[in-house]
């Protein structure tokens, strides 16, 4: 039987019960952890309770900010027309990162889903139509998730949005760039086809 300390045992608990993280990378974690320096240990601990305690949602767009509102809607450069509609904070990180968008967004923590028990007053769509009447937008950008559950949160606001005169559009799926056609999976393929463009 293995005997590993009980300090060295509990923080491989604690860094396995981490989203991807195995007992063998908690362990790899664990170990590379305790060789480190006591200040890098200090400081990574203090970064981990910083971020917890001075983080918090935006009372505008509910992505994760340490300011309130947040600095993407304080930021007078960006195209206050648009709106992208996301369904989790991680998925602004995400657009951000593309440098392609300039406009606002809307988080909606989560995406309807009967099977789940998570309906339309289980996310922040009440919040959307609410800020949608404070704000003028022309656009309105719908990049939840290309799952079922994100085409069905989609398709709701969608038909929630357009009688009430707004630019409704979704984000384009289909084949990654550098991909082979025989490689590509059907539901994929499909998308592909029907989001094809005239050239």
């Amino acid at each position: 039987m293995l005997y590993y300390p009980r300090p060295l045992s509990r923080l491989t608990e604690e860094l396995a019960r981490l989203p991807g993280i195995g007992p063998k990378t908690s362990q790899r974690l664990a170990f590379h952890i305790i060789s480190l320096a006591r200040e890098d240990v200090h400081s990574l601990a203090q970064a981990l309770i910083e971020a917890k305690e001075k983080s918090f949602y935006c009372s505008r767009c509910f992505n994760i900010t340490d300011t309130d509102p947040c600095r993407i809607c304080t930021d007078h450069a960006r195209d206050r027309s648009l709106l992208c509609v996301v369904g989790d904070p991680r998925d602004v990180f995400a657009m951000e990162k593309t440098r392609e968008y300039r406009g606002l967004y809307h988080v909606l923590h989560g995406a309807i889903s009967p099977m789940e028990g998570i309906g339309p007053d289980d996310i922040k769509l009440k919040e959307l139509l609410a800020r949608l009447q404070q704000e003028e937008f022309k656009e309105i950008i719908l990049a939840t998730d290309p799952t079922v559950e994100g085409e069905a949160t989609a398709m709701y606001i969608a038909r929630l949005l357009k009688p009430m005169g707004y630019r409704v559009s979704r984000l384009a799926s289909g084949l990654p760039v550098g991909g082979n056609l025989e490689y590509v999976d059907e539901v994929t393929l499909g998308k592909a086809l029907e989001g094809r463009r005239e050239l």
